[in-house]
């Protein structure tokens, strides 16, 4: 059992966690919760020094608790998909990367075989645009230029 009056560690949590299973944590997160709700209080009478510096090692406890619980719940959801394709995961539990990473064209897309007259494959490879692109070369303005004759 992990006392109140000092700050919990991680690993004792997992520890916690795996000897005595999700309800004891719930139950000590509970045990956390109204000793900050008492520490705030005594925060607004204007309590002893001692209970106000003990607001901030509460605090840290109850988010190394809510933590590990968190990481414990998406890692069993993750076994659940394993073997899964990206896009067939959870969007969170995809690989952030960056917004243009996510909206690139993966490898097996960027190009394509091309087909020939009647149906004929032929070896070149045609690259192929994203949607986007598409959009965009489909929405472009066609820009006519008048030839005006010489002038002499």
């Amino acid at each position: 059992y992990i006392y109140i009056n000092k700050m919990v560690k991680a690993s004792e949590v997992r520890e916690t966690l795996s000897n005595e299973g999700k309800e004891k944590l719930i139950a000590q997160l509970d045990e956390l919760k109204q000793e900050l709700s008492s520490l705030r209080t005594a925060q607004v009478s204007n309590g002893p020094a001692s209970k106000l510096n003990k607001i901030k090692g509460v605090k840290k406890s109850i988010a190394r608790i809510l933590t590990v619980l968190n990481q414990n719940s998406r890692a069993e959801v993750r076994k659940t998909y394993a073997g899964k394709r990206e896009d067939q995961l959870p969007k969170d539990l995809r690989v952030k990367k960056t917004r243009a990473i996510r909206r690139r064209l993966t490898q097996r897309n960027t190009h394509v075989l091309a087909t020939g007259q009647k149906g004929a494959t032929v070896t070149k490879m045609v690259p192929r645009v994203s949607l986007k692109q598409a959009k965009k070369i489909a929405n472009a303005k066609k820009v006519v230029y008048a030839v005006l004759p010489e002038t002499q």
